[in-house]
């Protein structure tokens, strides 16, 4: 019984510990925010490497 009960836990105390335990849910900026060719994962313009080989695997007759 060393238990908390969990409704006498705040709103912001339950935020606080499920960020506590996963982290922010969602990024600051979000892709619509951005620039266009402006990447939050390799640091610079242009495309990832994903989308380059997503690209290169579309059939001739789809191209």
């Amino acid at each position: 019984m060393s238990e908390k009960d969990p409704k006498a836990e705040t709103d912001w105390q339950r935020r606080r510990r499920l960020a506590e335990v996963f982290g922010e849910v969602l990024p600051d900026v979000t892709g619509d925010e951005r620039e266009p060719g402006e990447r939050s994962g390799d640091g610079g313009p242009g495309e990832s490497a994903s989308d380059r080989w997503l690209k290169s695997q579309v059939p001739p007759h789809h191209g």
